[in-house]
């Protein structure tokens, strides 16, 4: 397939491979961000090609993982409401909440729909004018522009009946806030390229600057994240700092501008609670004033629940890159895909998840 095959190729792999191996002369430890891009390194093994002295840890790029317990009630709770459509992505239904998850409240009698697009959910709120329809909003900036257009849209036809439940977070906060840790082990990153291609990576220099990291936008085909590593490793090896763009073919240094433009519009920077590693200042995004009729936290005034995560799950650390999946102790015993204790678990971007599903120990 044209734009995947010539990005797969075992030789240019072996290559990358090699060349990683010829470069390095000390440890690194390299972050990817994105959960897509874990799965796609253990999906084809390219961990294992690497060299001992390169480590990857897994970074909080997972919006489904991200999403503290708090929000997974909320939503459970609006859900549970008589005359009420809650529309979510698919990854979603299967997170747990303090108690139950959406699968869960769908079984027991809610009307809980899956949903490829938060425009099918305008559609659903057009459809059914006596029903309130609520879409649970997840997502880095990647998803945001559609969410956004969703209630720009809804706006524009009047629809008083749709509202969102806001969970979106921001990448460069979350960076900021694992190199800012005191137990940080971070050498340099794999910024999302899927992120960089809406937001561009101008917000990623002054980071780079400030903490002296390599910072590589990076594709997520096997040759796309050999070449980042590669890159990123000679970064390190040269004591140099700052960002450089492996996945040219789909990023720009300015990004989207339209799509920006229409975040701005809808959305404004607040602070946000992370799944498992707590608040981070001006991390997520929450409706502007002149949009603040469709925030369904405000309409079913849910607010004020809050949830403690389960004890038992280190998914906290393993967002932060400071334990990998097998390291604890519920993995694969009290927690498994068909009974998570956490979100990486379930998300097809899990890190959990992509442990599990490829059989690694370690």
């Amino acid at each position: 397939m044209k734009y995947v095959d010539e990005y797969r190729g075992a030789a240019e792999a072996r290559a990358f491979a090699a060349a990683i191996r010829r470069r390095v002369t000390r440890p690194w430890t390299v972050m990817e961000i994105c959960g897509g891009q874990t799965h796609a390194i253990m999906q084809h093994g390219l961990d294992q090609l690497l060299p001992p002295e390169v480590t990857l840890v897994y970074g909080p790029g997972c919006p489904v993982c991200v999403t503290p317990v708090e929000l997974i009630d909320r939503a459970i709770a609006i859900a549970r409401r008589p005359g009420v459509i809650l529309a979510s992505f698919g990854d979603m239904l299967r997170v747990p909440g303090s108690e139950a998850d959406l699968f869960a409240v769908k079984s027991a009698g809610a009307d809980v729909r899956m949903v490829y697009s938060p425009l099918d959910a305008v559609k659903l709120a057009a459809k059914h004018p006596d029903r309130e329809v609520v879409f649970f909003a997840v997502g880095f900036e990647t998803t945001a522009p559609a969410n956004a257009m969703a209630v720009w849209q809804a706006s524009r036809q009047n629809l008083r009946n749709f509202s969102i439940l806001a969970a979106h977070v921001l990448v460069p906060p979350a960076m900021e806030a694992i190199l800012a840790s005191p137990a940080n082990r971070v050498q340099a990153f794999l910024a999302a390229g899927h992120v960089c291609a809406i937001m561009g990576y101008r917000e990623y220099e002054p980071i780079a600057a400030r903490h002296r990291v390599p910072i590589v936008v990076t594709g997520f085909e096997p040759l796309d994240l050999l070449q980042g590593i590669h890159m990123a490793v000679r970064a390190l090896e040269a004591g140099r700092h700052g960002v450089e763009n492996q996945y040219a073919r789909a990023v720009t240094r300015d990004g989207n501008a339209p799509a920006q433009r229409l975040l701005r519009e809808v959305f404004e920077p607040c602070d946000r609670k992370w799944r498992g590693i707590g608040e981070i200042p001006a991390s997520g995004l929450r409706l502007r004033p002149e949009y603040a009729a469709f925030d369904a936290e405000q309409r079913f005034a849910v607010g004020h629940l809050s949830a403690a995560e389960s004890p038992l799950c280190f998914a906290g650390e393993v967002l932060q890159g400071l334990r990998k999946p097998p390291d604890c102790p519920a993995f694969g015993r009290e927690c498994t895909p068909e009974h998570p204790l956490g979100a990486p678990m379930v998300s097809s971007e899990g890190a959990c998840a992509a442990y599990y599903r490829y059989g690694r120990s370690s």
